[in-house]
């Protein structure tokens, strides 16, 4: 067990993947980060089991994707859905998860957990300090004080900036005093991890089995792995319910049996909508479950932390370097609460549908899940909350940027390995370099900026043609994204003078009036 430098400039509390990677990307803005987790070793069993293509793109800018892309099995081919289907196993709605994605990956993954943590923890190295208990904070004008406790004894760590990662009873969380709103939405389930020992063939990704006898979900929880989730009934007693017996009784009409698979995990779970009402006070910030907590019926838990993670990290990080008003911290809790909360009432939606016990209410919502498989149209991607760093672009801003793959001077790969960018301005016309005087140029290199024209014949080669899709679907020439790949502002090509200069503005005046730090 290490003991954590007493002075860093960010203290994380909560070593797992959120964590983690929040530390991973502070340190590479510069910052001396510190992780403090409770537990002596990694936990060995898996947890979050699936994970979306804006989530790899995460994991890829903090350099996870380059060596560890085989951690995911994406979805693909014929039985890359997600399927609704009745007690009877008939199929009501199906959703298109092989459907083209934004960002450059799989539109839906599955991955074991300990896997990805290990990987993370290895690229956070010496800054992970295991066997400390976050016990109290203290906040001033400079700083925060935090007072943290081993078997060795406590410690205090000073810190400009504390981020409380430590899940969905948080210590952090209420240490600050920040209440939870609550959805309304609570259920039990038990959540079951195997290995096949026998080849077996999936319906889809992800089964629904919308059964008012007994709701169940199948889920492809990444390579070599599998899960089954099953709901308590009234009748069943949790106890009952987290028995190894139960969870072999309840596989069985599947063909799983201590033949044809291992058991490598089960456990009873609440599953809930609950949601921090701010994520930040002061000097410190909360991001993963201890923002937010949401059924697993859309997979969207630990991508919505990792989402925080970056977030979180691009503003701290240009916050720390000077190169933003410390009240850009301003817009991180309520831009990720409100695109969390869509995505949390979704989840909700989707349990409260899969959940049914009364058989005829099950019946009509079946009838009503056939009819939405012909006339529904799947939601696009959350949209940011408001106040954000946008600029209005006729409903672009705030949506997920491209990520496609180009070809430069012979070198193929994804945008962000081959030209990469903090802040990238692309633009389908022509170089974007000329439209911008040299000293503005200057400070947008400074703060990570690429500037790139992206097309069939240009300078950067748009191979499969993601980049002019994207342009044509959204009746624009240019957009220029965020660090976290969310559409800043766009325009046609002769507008990139005006975008740069609002995001500068943006950045180091606009929310110069708000509350902030120095």
């Amino acid at each position: 067990m290490s003991t954590p430098p007493s002075e860093v400039d960010c203290l994380v509390v909560g070593g797992g993947p959120v964590g983690l990677l929040t530390a991973i990307l502070l340190g590479r803005a510069g910052l001396r980060v510190s992780v403090v987790e409770r537990w002596p070793r990694r936990y060995p069993l898996p947890r979050a089991c699936t994970i979306d293509h804006e989530a790899l793109r995460i994991l890829q800018a903090a350099g996870v994707m380059a060596d560890h892309a085989d951690l995911f099995e994406p979805s693909q081919g014929p039985r890359g859905g997600y399927q609704f289907r009745n007690g009877d196993g008939e199929l009501l709605r199906s959703i298109d998860w092989n459907r083209p994605a934004e960002s450059g990956w799989a539109n839906t993954n599955g991955f074991y957990q300990p896997d990805l943590e290990a990987v993370l923890e290895e690229m956070a190295g010496p800054t992970v300090h295991r066997g400390w208990t976050f016990d109290s904070l203290a906040q001033d004008g400079a700083g925060i004080s935090t007072r943290i406790l081993s078997t060795d004894g406590p410690a205090t760590v000073r810190s400009r900036w504390l981020v409380g990662a430590d899940g969905a009873n948080s210590p952090v969380r209420d240490a600050l005093g920040i209440g939870v709103g609550d959805s309304g939405f609570e259920a039990d389930w038990l959540v079951i991890d195997y290995r096949p020992l026998v080849e077996e063939r999936w319906d889809a990704f992800v089964v629904q089995y919308c059964d008012p006898r007994q709701p169940a979900t199948a889920v492809n929880s990444g390579p070599g792995r599998r899960r089954f989730e099953f709901m308590r009934r009234d009748d069943v007693s949790v106890e009952e319910l987290g028995q190894e017996a139960t969870a072999w009784r309840l596989m069985a009409p599947w063909g799983v049996t201590p033949d044809t698979a291992e058991l490598e995990r089960h456990a009873v779970y609440t599953f809930r909508g609950r949601w921090a009402e701010t994520w930040r006070a002061d000097r410190a910030f909360l991001a993963g479950d201890a923002a937010h907590l949401m059924p697993p019926f859309l997979g969207q838990g630990l991508c919505a932390g990792l989402r925080d993670a970056r977030a979180l990290a691009w503003r701290l990080g240009m916050v720390h370097a000077g190169l933003a008003a410390p009240s850009v911290l301003d817009s991180y809790g309520p831009e990720r609460l409100g695109h969390v909360r869509e995505i949390i009432d979704e989840a909700v939606a989707a349990g409260r549908v899969i959940c049914e016990l009364d058989p005829a209410r099950a019946a009509l919502r079946d009838a009503e899940l056939r009819a939405q498989a012909v006339t529904a149209v799947e939601p696009p991607h959350p949209q940011l909350g408001k106040p954000s760093i946008t600029v209005p672009s006729g409903g672009v801003d705030g949506r997920l940027a491209p990520q496609g793959r180009v070809r430069v001077t012979g070198r193929t790969g994804l945008f962000d390995d081959v030209v990469d960018g903090e802040w990238q301005l692309v633009s389908r016309v022509g170089d974007p370099a000329p439209l911008l005087d040299a000293e503005t140029r200057s400070w947008f290199d400074k703060i990570g900026g690429s500037v790139t024209h992206v097309s069939a014949t240009g300078p950067v080669q748009d191979v499969d043609g993601a980049y002019e899709r994207w342009f044509s679907r959204n009746g624009c020439d240019v957009f220029l994204s965020r660090p976290d790949f969310y559409v800043f502002g766009a325009g046609d090509h002769t507008d990139i003078p005006r975008l740069v200069a609002q995001l500068r503005d943006t950045l180091q005046h606009h929310f110069a009036e708000g509350k902030h730090l120095r």
